[in-house]
């Protein structure tokens, strides 16, 4: 009899686990995707924005902040521009005969760009410079949570929603 009790409340506690959890997992989960929808979806159209004026604007940013921040949840911003540094004066050693000098990249990070977004409203791109932008959540949420409690799988340091963009400045801005 005994036994039979021991059992009837180790099927209950599984049952509510089963009914309970999973579902809140899987809506956690589904939260996540869609978040990560939003995210990849703002940062694509940062990128595409910037590069066809030629200009990172203080307007721009502010809206793909405000669009990420409506997901519910924080983020880290990195922007890069590798700035082509055109240099046709030199000769370089591994060109063919008939060029003259390389194209070089040299990169500016997102310190700078804030810097000169504070300073001015805007960075300045030019034709042929290339522009990446990474997101990733810095909270933890609510599907990181349980994954962790009940599988062990995701870290503190496991980013769940992430966005990334780049592609090459189309038009010199001004």
């Amino acid at each position: 009899m005994e036994g039979e009790t021991l059992i009837t409340i180790v099927a209950i506690f599984l049952a509510a686990i089963l009914i309970g959890i999973f579902p809140m997992m899987a809506i956690a989960e589904r939260n996540d995707d869609v978040s990560e929808l939003a995210v990849t979806t703002a940062v694509s159209e940062f990128v595409n924005t910037s590069r066809t004026t030629g200009k990172i604007t203080t307007q721009d940013y502010e809206a793909l902040v405000n669009t990420l921040y409506a997901t519910g949840n924080t983020y880290d911003i990195s922007m890069e521009v590798q700035v082509l540094d055109e240099n046709p004066a030199k000769k370089g050693t591994q060109t063919s005969s008939t060029t003259i000098g390389e194209n070089v990249y040299y990169s500016v990070y997102t310190t700078q760009i804030m810097q000169e977004l504070d300073a001015k409203d805007k960075y300045i791109l030019k034709e042929g410079d290339i522009l990446t932008v990474n997101v990733s959540n810095t909270n933890v949420t609510i599907s990181q949570m349980l994954k962790n409690f009940f599988y062990s799988l995701a870290g503190n340091n496991t980013y769940s929603i992430v966005g990334t963009a780049s592609g090459v400045v189309t038009v010199s801005g001004s």
